[in-house]
């Protein structure tokens, strides 16, 4: 079995929500949500995943942020059928609606900014930014995991198709608010420019255990760092096994 393969395991469920807080350097900036819940699309029942980042304390009268991004995924194959996209990072704006024709291989792209439609030709399964996150959780099989190895994964996003790659780092127990946790290290390959400083510039850490929910993110960026730590949750589907507390 491969390693990333739907099979029955599932890492998620209707009524989970993770809180993180960020970090930028020594300041602590801002808090970021990840819920999970149910609806209805298109006459399709499926889970409707909502995140939310907001910058705090002094970041906030300096370089406001106010993030939202919303998912609509299909239950079964965590293929998305919406995605929504609506930022505001420092007077830098975005307000998309993409909607997914998983069979046609489409985008119908809605900017709602500049009022403006357009379509667009699809790789095959192809993910958003925050269906990824999900898909992943749901059919990695950690079995068959091997250090070094790496996956692809068609997203598209920005009105453009990308090949968004993921590498394994290893397995790693890790410092965290809960106590000890043993989790999986991966490189997610990201664009090099405005926001990250080189491709190899974020690592995500994912519970070793049937959540697979991320714990830790850490991001090198064109200037300073940024850290994510999950501090609260609630909802899982699966038991959280921690180390030593």
């Amino acid at each position: 079995m491969a390693p990333f393969a739907m099979f029955s395991q599932k890492a998620f469920q209707e009524g989970e929500w993770l809180k993180f807080r960020v970090y930028y350097g020594i300041f602590n900036t801002s808090s970021a949500t990840l819920e999970v819940t149910n609806a209805s699309l298109n006459n399709k029942d499926v889970f409707h995943v909502i995140g939310k980042g907001k910058s705090t304390g002094l970041l906030h009268l300096f370089f406001k942020v106010d993030d939202n991004y919303e998912t609509y995924i299909d239950k079964n194959s965590s293929l998305p059928y919406r995605f929504i996209r609506k930022i505001d990072e420092g007077g830098h704006t975005k307000d998309l609606q993409i909607d997914f024709n998983q069979e046609l291989n489409k985008a119908y792209v809605f900017d709602r900014k500049h009022n403006e439609n357009n379509t667009f030709t699809t790789q095959k399964d192809v993910h958003d930014m925050l269906s990824s996150i999900y898909y992943i959780r749901n059919s990695l099989n950690e079995n068959k995991l091997v250090n070094g190895q790496e996956f692809n994964m068609n997203m598209f996003f920005d009105n453009e198709n990308h090949n968004f790659k993921l590498k394994f780092l290893g397995r790693e127990v890790i410092n965290t608010k809960f106590g000890k946790v043993a989790t999986l290290k991966f490189r997610p390959y990201v664009m090099a420019g405005r926001v990250f400083k080189e491709e190899e510039a974020l690592t995500l850490w994912l519970t070793d255990d049937k959540n697979k929910m991320p714990i830790k993110i850490k991001a090198e960026l064109t200037v300073g760092a940024l850290n994510a730590d999950l501090e609260e949750f609630k909802g899982l589907k699966n038991p959280f096994v921690i180390l030593v507390k």
